[in-house]
């Protein structure tokens, strides 16, 4: 297992296979290295790299939930990089990925190459964070797998015509069965995190610091967190920017969708 030790001592978990264009994919809120398990074999050959971040997954948590928060996020992003002697990488973020990845264009734009952001921009709707808000840090209802895949479809907005095995899957995924129910696969601490944040700070400088960077953007086009609106000022600011809807997905795309694959692979093109 693969594992890097951060500046303030914790040993946080990661991938990396192949050669070429070096590609980090950082995951949702309270996801993991896993969430990219469906795109993967469709990414063309790259140095794929994957993180799980301080407090989720196979990371080490953090005793100051504190920390769970995006400037040491990116702090984190850029020792790994320094440990694996990377000068610049291009990032797929999903959701909380994505923010992490329009942070590292503002603060240290020559380690980014380009940045994928997965149904996530610098305006986020009240209704998906309300949403999230309802599971975050806390145990799901459902106490096997099987029922937790029977459930996600309906607790879960936007998704339709998912096949069982997928919802199955992502159960198995992101909770953990034990003796007394599921377990979650990150600090429930990260609640509090979250909880102390405060308003959104304006996020539009971020996503305009990614200028002159290829740049691509993802939509479930039923998603709760980012607005048709939001997208089309984005898409308005960047006209170069390639976008892609995905049918029949809410917050967040699995990313194998037709529409996602082909808008990632363009986007990699641009800096190859």
């Amino acid at each position: 297992m693969a594992t890097f030790t951060t500046s303030d001592g914790l040993s946080l978990f990661y991938t990396d296979e192949g050669a070429g264009l070096p590609l980090l994919c950082l995951a949702g809120l309270t996801r993991t290295t896993e969430d990219f398990q469906y795109v993967t074999p469709h990414l063309p050959p790259c140095r794929l790299i994957k993180l799980d971040y301080r407090g989720r997954g196979k990371s080490d948590f953090d005793p100051h939930w504190q920390n769970y928060i995006l400037p040491i996020e990116i702090r984190d992003v850029l020792e790994l990089m320094d440990h694996l002697s990377l000068n610049a990488t291009a990032i797929l973020g999903t959701s909380r990925g994505g923010l992490n990845a329009m942070g590292l264009a503002a603060t240290a734009p020559d380690r980014l190459l380009g940045a994928a952001l997965n149904d996530v921009g610098p305006e986020l709707d009240r209704a998906g964070l309300s949403d999230i808000m309802v599971y975050l840090g806390r145990k799901p209802a459902a106490r096997t797998h099987s029922e937790a895949a029977a459930a996600l479809p309906h607790v879960l907005k936007g998704f339709k015509n998912v096949p069982a095995a997928r919802w199955l899957n992502e159960a198995q995924t992101h909770f953990i069965e034990t003796d007394n129910g599921l377990d979650i696969t990150y600090d429930p601490h990260l609640r509090d995190a979250v909880e102390a944040g405060g308003d959104i700070p304006e996020l539009w400088p971020f996503f305009d610091a990614l200028a002159g960077k290829p740049l691509c953007l993802i939509r479930a086009a039923g998603s709760d967190l980012l607005s048709a609106d939001t997208a089309q000022k984005m898409q308005n600011r960047r006209p170069d920017m390639i976008s892609a809807t995905v049918p029949e997905r809410g917050h967040i795309p699995f990313l194998d969708e037709p529409e996602a694959i082909t808008a990632i692979r363009t986007w990699m093109e641009q800096m190859q």
